[in-house]
């Protein structure tokens, strides 16, 4: 494994074990998730980069595009769990009441 490859992947990981073990409001889940995504996105414009082939260089495009509709959806998400419930932290949300 190269050490671009070892620091994409530590990226990664750090953001998986953050958004795991670090959860006690949906902004720092949001931003462990896009972290998540940045990782992947440098990795796939790498990959794609390495391999020279055309039919590849759409994919980080597209991964770009399906991660910024996701911070949309969770900024949308966060916006009303903060007008309903008056905080963002997960603890208080609760599926069974909804």
């Amino acid at each position: 494994m190269t050490p671009v490859q070892f620091s994409f992947t530590t990226a990664f990981l750090l953001g998986l074990m953050g958004l795991a073990f670090h959860r006690t409001h949906l902004l720092s889940a949001l931003l462990c998730l896009e972290g998540m995504m940045l990782s992947l996105f440098i990795a796939l414009s790498l990959w794609a980069l390495q391999l020279g082939v055309p039919v590849y260089t759409a994919a980080p495009m597209l991964l770009l595009a399906f991660s910024a509709c996701e911070a949309s959806a969770g900024l949308a998400l966060l916006v009303a769990t903060a007008r309903t419930h008056g905080t963002d932290r997960l603890q208080n949300l609760n599926l069974l009441q909804c």
